[in-house]
Order: structure tokens, then C-alpha cells, then sequence
């Protein structure tokens, strides 16, 4: 069988876990299967070099950036030492000089005293230029011939964005002709997180950007398995830490995960299922610190649990707009909206349109608040709107199961739940059908899930 297992960051943040790593690959490797390996940066290694990228623009002290790159060193050659240690000078030699390009990249963003998003991709892309040749290094010293490489040079080709850049088509052969075609014989660890754009400058894949370069190199050898190994049993039917009672999910379907993905629930970024779903290649979710777990299957069509709903998510850290008074007889007003808000980088979760057009609500980040502000002035100034404010106090609950689609009852289980907790809801949306998301007041957030979890009997097996 072919696979790509892809090792997120608490799977590769010290020797100990980069041991379990290589002991997983080789048993797979022992029962036959072929195998190519997607790392991300060791646990925290990318926030912490963005935050240096972001504070060194305005530093003047250097000793703080020599500190960090030192920091850095200790913690890779650390685990190094232990896990390959006849290895251990030429890693080395490859790791310092990554770091003295990480160094001088840095410095040249001081003196420019401007980080591009050209710069910034680039910068950030070193966590898993530093973990990668580790890993590689620990699987030779088990004995497994392996091989490390950037996700360019692997052939993830992108459209260019940089901080969230797509895949083209084109990546997947290139993908087979410089990767699949040595599987087998070798292991290759590939970078994950990012790829290249036409012209060659690294693009970071956005968020779970390592999730979605599995998905990318599995798409491209044509592998029968992704497995996403993280630090968690599989997709939950909620947050543990909100529903202690929350269980594992068997089985997903593809739009059931992204779905779940887009309305908070973070083990798989939604862009990371795309190249899967394209070709139909199952996707496991497993935890690598228990790995007998069988874990949650991905699939196009979810096959081990039949229950109408099977998540609740909570999305908290949100605000509503609500936009009232369009100009009377002019049509185009809420496309205007929102192409000024799209304009001013504001992404919308939510709409919720009354059928006069004369009010509209929306859910944005309160992060966004500030530029969605910006642009809706410009909209009133206009004429278009007669007003509009913002609700921050508020929580988004996403509830998500393809049983919904043509099950009669659904929504008045779901509010009857919400009835006789007392929780009232203030807007609703419904953007597919395995998806119903409704907003409520902050302080009932975590009471509405418990409440459609109970509804639901989500904490329990199906019989």
C-alpha cells in the first residue's frame, strides 16, 4: 500500500517524540508499505519565529536575534544528538546554514525596517527546513534508506499568494516524477507548509499549511492512505475541554470534516481535504502517542456512524454586524457590501438576509472588526446604508451531520434543545446541507453545545 503520513508539530517536538515517529514508519515499512513522510516545524518553532520576524522590524538590539537563533540550535541539535547520533555532523553542518540564511534574511528585514509578504513567507518556511533533515537523519540511523526535501523541490507548485497560497494542477506530476517514483527504495521527509510559485519564491500554504501538503504529495503519487498523526485520538464530536463527555468519531465524510473544519473544529484545515476529496483518497486521523487507536476515517461517503448530527463546534472570538436601511430601488447594495469588505481582506462566516434586502447580519472575527468598521463607513458615506453596529459579545455553534439533509424535524430538535436550556438564538444560517449554524450571546455559547450534545446523545456510541 502506499501512504503519506504526515507528522504534525507535538509529533516531531523532541527526540522522544521523533523515536515514536520513526517507529511507526517502520512498522508500516515492515508490512509493506511505501511511504512518503510530510513533517511540520517542532511545536512552536513557527509562532516563534514569526513573532521575531514581526518584533525585529523595529529592534535595534541584535543580541535578542543572536539569542534566538542560539535557542533555536540547542533545541534541533538536542534532538539531533539523540536520535542520529552518526549523523550528527552533517546534520549539523546542513542545520547551521539554514540558520545563518534564517539569520541574514532577519537582519536585512531590520535594516529595510519592512517585512513583504514575499520576506515573511520565506522566513517563517524555516521551522520545517530545521525538523525535516532530523527526522530524515533518525529514520538512516534506524536502518530506513531516507532522503529530505523542501516541498518545492518535492514539486508543490502554487498560484503565488503568499500566506496562503492554492496548489495548480500541475504540482501532481511533478509530485510522481520526483517523488513517487523512489518510493519503496527510500523514505523521503518532505517539508510541509510550503511550495513555490512559478518564478520560485517560496508561498506558504496558510494555516494547517502541512495538513494540506500532505493531502498535495498524496494526491500526487497516488497514494491509498493520508494519515494526519497529531496529538489527539481523532475528530471529536466536540471540544473535550468545553464537553468532557465528547467521543471520537468513527467516520466523516469529506463535506461533514470540511464543514467541521470551517466552524472551529481544528485537527484538518478544510484546503487540506480538497486534494484528497479530488481523488478520493481515504484521510485517517490518528494520534501518535496512542497509535492503536483506530482513530477518525475520512471519506466521500462516511459509513460507521448513521446518527442525524454527529458535531457540534464553537466558534468563539466572533461579532456581528447588523446593516440596515438600503437605499430604496437601488439594486446590487448587499453585493456592494460585500465586495468591500472582501476588499478590505474582512472574511464573512455568516449572512442572514431578510427578504425586504431593507437589513442583512453578518459574522466576522473581532479581529476583522476594525476593517470591516473601515469599509462600511465608505459604504454609508455612499448613501447605500442608513446605519449599522456591531455585537461582539456573541458565539457562533455549527451543527454538523449529513443525517440532516432530508430528515424531517432536525431544526426543531435542535431549538427544542436550545428552548429548554432558555437560550435564545440571534440569527441562523443554514449554508449546506450537513451544516445548520445559529449565533447566541457569548455568555450561552458553551451551554448550546452541551445542549445539542445532550439533544443528540453525541457521548454515546451508536447502537
Amino acid at each position: 500500500m502506499r501512504l503519506v503520513m504526515k507528522f504534525g508539530g507535538t509529533s516531531v517536538g523532541d527526540a522522544d517524540c521523533i523515536a515514536k515517529v520513526v517507529d511507526l514508519i517502520k512498522k508500516s515499512r515492515e508490512e509493506g508499505n511505501e511511504i512518503a513522510v510530510v513533517v511540520s516545524a517542532m511545536t512552536k518553532v513557527t509562532d516563534q519565529i514569526i513573532t521575531e520576524a514581526e518584533g525585529i522590524v523595529s529592534c535595534t538590539d541584535k543580541k535578542n536575534l543572536d539569542t534566538f537563533i542560539d535557542n533555536l540550535r540547542d533545541r534541533h541539535l538536542t534532538a539531533l544528538r539523540i536520535v542520529a547520533p552518526d549523523y550528527v555532523e552533517d546534520v549539523t553542518a546542513h542545520i547551521n546554514i539554514r540558520l545563518e540564511r534564517l539569520r541574514n534574511i532577519l537582519i536585512a528585514v531590520n535594516h529595510l525596517r519592512e517585512l513583504t509578504p514575499r520576506s515573511r513567507d520565506y522566513i517563517i518556511s524555516f521551522g520545517e527546513k530545521l525538523s525535516a533533515p532530523i527526522v530524515s537523519a533518525a529514520l538512516r540511523q534506524a536502518g530506513i534508506p531516507s532522503f529530505q526535501i523542501s516541498g518545492c523541490d518535492a514539486g508543490i507548485l502554487t498560484d503565488g499568494v503568499h500566506g496562503g497560497a492554492t496548489a495548480l494542477p500541475e504540482s501532481y506530476p511533478r509530485i510522481m516524477e520526483r517523488i513517487g517514483v523512489k518510493l519503496g527504495a527510500q523514505v523521503p521527509v518532505i517539508q510541509g507548509f510550503a511550495g513555490c510559485s512559478g518564478e520560485g519564491a517560496v508561498t506558504t500554504l496558510g494555516r494547517s499549511g502541512s495538513d494540506y501538503s500532505g493531502a498535495i504529495i498524496g494526491a500526487g503519487i497516488d497514494a491509498e492512505e493520508i494519515i494526519i498523526w497529531t496529538d489527539v485520538d481523532g475528530v471529536m464530536t466536540t471540544d473535550p475541554r468545553m464537553i468532557p463527555e465528547a467521543r471520537v468519531i468513527d467516520s466523516l465524510s469529506f463535506l461533514e470534516m470540511m464543514e467541521m473544519s470551517y466552524f472551529g473544529a481544528k485537527v484538518i484545515h478544510p484546503r487540506a481535504l480538497l486534494p484528497a476529496m479530488e481523488k478520493n483518497i481515504p484521510v485517517y486521523v490518528k494520534n501518535t502517542f496512542n497509535p492503536t487507536h483506530p482513530g477518525t476515517v475520512v471519506i466521500k461517503e462516511s459509513h460507521a456512524d448513521k446518527r442525524i448530527v454527529k458535531a457540534v463546534s464553537l466558534i468563539k472570538n466572533s461579532s456581528m454586524i447588523s446593516i440596515s436601511g438600503f437605499a430604496t430601488g437601488k439594486p446590487g447594495v448587499a453585493g456592494e457590501i460585500f465586495t468591500s469588505l472582501a476588499q478590505a481582506g474582512v472574511n464573512v462566516m455568516l449572512i442572514s438576509q431578510g427578504s425586504s434586502e431593507m437589513n442583512i447580519s453578518l459574522i466576522i472575527t473581532e479581529e476583522q472588526v476594525s476593517a470591516a468598521n473601515k469599509a462600511l463607513i465608505m459604504i454609508k458615506e455612499r448613501g447605500l446604508i442608513r446605519e449599522y453596529t456591531f455585537s461582539k459579545d456573541v458565539n457562533v455553534v455549527s451543527v454538523v451531520g449529513a443525517g440532516m439533509a432530508g430528515t424531517p424535524g432536525t431544526l426543531y430538535r435542535i431549538f427544542h434543545g436550545l428552548g429548554l436550556a432558555k437560550i435564545n438564538v440571534m440569527m441562523i444560517s443554514q449554508g449546506s446541507e450537513v451544516n445548520v449554524s445559529f449565533v447566541v450571546k457569548e455568555e450561552d455559547g458553551v451551554r448550546a453545545v452541551r445542549a445539542i450534545h445532550e439533544e443528540y446523545d453525541l457521548d454515546k456510541e451508536e447502537a
